[in-house]
């Protein structure tokens, strides 16, 4: 079997990417980002999620990060899972958002074409997590998720996405997420 995408040093320090069905933009609104963000932080305090970098794009999340007391995997499908009901909760009760139905449509068809799901499939089942067991793949890692707003065009400096721990890396400024030092 495979070692690839598994969490196979249960100490060991992981790049995650966790990224939503069709890769529909759903984060472009707080009220979701929120949801999500809010969601680390709990698992922060009461399940052993160690923050060291991440960013949140409109689709999908990267996130260097280990796990104390727990299982890796575990979290993040608690984080998934929770996300997910919250997150298409939140969708269908807003009256104010403009692509409820193109998105719930979307939700929904992978959730018919996906036996585990219930009724709507928010994100893609595999994270991906790659294990940094050196510094050189931490760093290159570390790049990548803070360049990815500028890859996309969003902003000119890594640091000026409000939705990424670069703050905290180029500035004396705090961002969104407590960080492991």
């Amino acid at each position: 079997m495979s070692s690839r995408y598994k969490y196979t040093d249960k100490d060991g320090c992981y790049f995650v990417t966790a990224t939503v069905v069709d890769w529909v933009d759903v984060f472009t609104r707080d009220l979701y980002r929120d949801i999500l963000l809010n969601s680390f932080r709990f698992c922060q305090k009461h399940q052993g999620l160690m923050v060291y970098a991440w960013v949140l794009m409109p689709n999908h999340f990267h996130m260097i990060c280990s796990f104390r007391e727990r299982n890796a995997g575990l979290v993040l499908k608690n984080i998934k899972s929770f996300t997910a009901i919250k997150i298409i909760d939140a969708i269908i009760n807003n009256e104010h958002e403009s692509s409820r139905n193109w998105m719930l449509d979307i939700f929904e068809k992978h959730g018919r074409e996906n036996k585990c799901n219930y009724r709507f499939q928010f994100w893609q089942h595999e994270n991906h997590p790659i294990l940094l067991d050196s510094e050189k793949k931490y760093q290159q890692r570390l790049d990548y998720l803070h360049q990815n707003p500028v890859r996309a065009g969003f902003v000119f400096e890594p640091q000026d996405w409000k939705h990424s721990s670069a703050m905290d890396y180029y500035t004396n400024l705090k961002g969104l997420l407590v960080l492991e030092a």
